[in-house]
């Protein structure tokens, strides 16, 4: 018989965890992550977390037809949790460490991804219907998706405050990606069009840039989250007949900047990528927000609802 006490100090032990994270994008994954686990987990006892429960985990997240990268990073923050209660005493350290030694899912090949055409992106932008705040909502989140190839994690964690102006453009200043890096991104004039309509609506001045919608249309003060993010996106992907994830549109922006003449380190740049260092040293690189490449993009904004061919 398990005692009732033990779930909520396992819990207590996943909390305190997340919340020592200092990066945000960090913690909004591994919070995910391990609060998944956590339901999964049940009302086991900290004494089952062994080896051979984390392999039957492992087999689990497979089955939910996850990618090799999202099972593998799901399983370091269950370890990082394990190793954690090992430190408070939660249970035995050496069944913690022994725990941990399960090997990740090996990847084969190279995961090619999806990419939207121009008239496909262009369509996607414009699908959710700007008459209600839902759709002005979800118009600007594709919008930056598309436009500034914005991770979920860093479109969830927008502020006001991030909106400012630099080199006669606006920006989104000093956004926080993977492990700390911060980057400033360009807002092409069609994106900053799709918030600012969004903001008029929803009447925002201040705070979390993305709400929650009521069934009635009422805006809420509740951020929303990186799940709710992943169903906009899918649904207005099936909207306008393509099978689309959130980070297939990072790899779309990526594209479509490349295909009209933007350099290549300033897309490095634009995107975050941990290689964006390296290329710096190598050749000195500066980001120029007064020619970004995603000022290229060949979308047309539309102030109304456009209907889909049949």
């Amino acid at each position: 018989m398990v005692a009732p006490s033990v779930l909520p100090t396992l819990h207590a032990v996943a909390e305190r965890l997340i919340g020592s994270l200092d990066n945000s994008v960090t913690r909004a994954m591994y919070g995910k992550a391990i609060r998944d686990f956590l339901l999964w987990h049940g009302d086991r006892s900290p004494c089952a977390l062994t080896r051979s429960l984390l392999e039957t985990y492992r087999t689990y997240l497979s089955g939910l037809k996850y990618s090799s990268s999202s099972v593998n990073q799901r399983l370091s923050a269950i370890r990082r949790l394990i190793l954690q209660a090992g430190d408070e005493g939660l249970l035995p350290a050496a069944q913690a460490l022994i725990s941990t030694r399960i090997a990740g899912v090996r990847k084969r090949g190279v995961r090619i991804g999806n990419w939207l055409s121009p008239e496909q992106a262009e369509a996607l932008v414009n699908a959710p219907d700007p008459s209600s705040a839902k759709g002005l909502r979800d118009r600007a989140i594709l919008a930056l998706l598309v436009g500034c190839a914005l991770r979920r994690a860093e479109l969830v964690s927008l502020e006001t405050r991030h909106l400012e102006r630099r080199e006669g453009r606006w920006v989104l200043l000093d956004i926080e990606g993977k492990h700390g890096r911060i980057r400033t991104v360009p807002v092409p004039p069609w994106v900053k069009t799709a918030i600012d309509a969004w903001l008029q609506s929803a009447r925002i001045t201040e705070g979390r840039l993305f709400r929650a919608v009521e069934r009635g249309g009422g805006v809420t003060g509740r951020p929303i989250c990186a799940q709710t993010v992943f169903d906009i996106v899918v649904q207005q992907g099936k909207a306008i007949g393509v099978s689309i994830r959130p980070h297939d549109l990072r790899r779309t922006c990526a594209k479509l900047c490349r295909h009209q003449g933007g350099d290549l380190e300033q897309i490095q740049l634009l995107l975050g990528h941990s290689s964006v260092q390296v290329t710096e040293s190598y050749l000195g690189t500066r980001q120029r927000l007064a020619e970004a490449p995603n000022d290229r993009i060949p979308i047309r904004w539309h102030t109304g609802r456009r209907k889909l061919a049949s």
